[in-house]
């Protein structure tokens, strides 16, 4: 799973940032990738303390307290 290159250089330049290189895109993308899949680890623990196999938006807003 990979980032449009074009929304990630976009969220940089909405950040501040002026110049924005290849690298600096890719390195942000898989940063990006990383992150999504760490919290749906966390949150599918918590739906399966649920019981239940459908992960819900609340699910997700567990994984930041």
């Amino acid at each position: 799973m990979t980032f449009a290159k074009a929304q990630v250089k976009r969220l940089i330049k909405k950040s501040g940032g002026k110049r924005v290189s290849k690298d600096a895109v890719n390195t942000l993308s898989q940063l990006m990738e990383d992150k999504a899949l760490e919290v749906t680890a966390k949150a599918l623990k918590f739906a399966k303390y649920a019981k239940r196999r459908t992960l819900k938006a609340s699910d997700f807003e567990m994984t930041q307290l």
